[in-house]
């Protein structure tokens, strides 16, 4: 049976420090994504504030191995998660999915957003709009007595009401003291099964919605995943507490 790790009051106010920078990385990157501003531009950026913030980030050297490089994951168009910033330059009607997480005080926070470069499409508008809906509507299920899988579900139900699909190869998570933790959190299933949530819980919801089909495949590099039909992607991510009615969003 899946072991979910309740929070003291003092994890979490850690947690929010975290989180908080978290956030705040996002506005700031966000804030610099246009046409011919690179990757790696963007991450340095992200990298200096969340130091001169005390924190760490917490992607930079993850994994066992291949270990991840940079601070950011940016990802671009059919990219859905995990790509290496560099020397790349953003083009104008790319979307662009930057995911940053930061540890301090031996506690993470972890978010994504999703960014057009300049004018985009309305289909990539409405992916983008309809993932972060996704988001919204996973965290309304948040509340003590719910089950895990109500989160997935609400995910799920309104990404195909649309006629996007969501990625079945990667879940949201479990976030504390360390990066992830119990539970992994699919954005699929059947609500009303799963794990209870309880007070004091920290997950990581992150729903990865394609255009196209849900399939998607690894990079050459070990970590950049995209979409196998090449159609664009869109990745929105909070660090979210259940409280004792509802849901606290961290990274707000």
């Amino acid at each position: 049976m899946t072991r979910i790790p309740v929070k003291t009051a003092q994890e979490i106010g850690l947690m929010r420090e975290s989180s908080r920078i978290v956030a705040e990385v996002l506005t700031l990157v966000g804030g610099a994504v246009r046409p011919g501003m690179t990757t790696i531009e963007l991450d340095r950026m992200a990298e200096e504030y969340i130091r001169a913030q005390g924190g760490v980030p917490a992607f930079k050297g993850y994994g066992q191995g291949n270990r991840f490089p940079a601070t950011l994951c940016v990802s671009i168009d059919d990219e859905v998660v995990h790509g290496i910033p560099g020397p790349r330059r953003l083009e104008e009607g790319q979307v662009v999915s930057v995911d940053v997480g930061v540890k301090k005080n031996g506690y993470y926070g972890d978010a994504a957003r999703t960014f057009a470069v300049g004018r985009v499409s309305e289909e990539k508008l409405r992916l983008l709009g309809v993932t972060e809906q996704s988001l919204d509507r996973a965290i309304a299920q948040v509340r003590p007595g719910n089950h895990l899988h109500d989160v997935s579900a609400a995910v799920q139900e309104h990404v195909e009401a649309n006629g996007f699909s969501v990625v079945r190869d990667l879940v949201g998570h479990g976030i504390g003291r360390l990066l992830h933790e119990e539970p992994s959190i699919p954005n699929f299933g059947a609500a009303g099964t799963g794990p209870l949530l309880k007070e004091g819980m920290v997950l990581a919801i992150e729903p990865m919605v394609n255009a196209g089909g849900y399939e998607v495949q690894l990079d050459h590099d070990g970590w950049t995943v995209r979409t196998r039909d090449g159609k664009p992607s869109a990745h929105f991510e909070h660090t979210v507490l259940v409280t004792q009615n509802d849901a606290e969003i961290l990274t707000r």
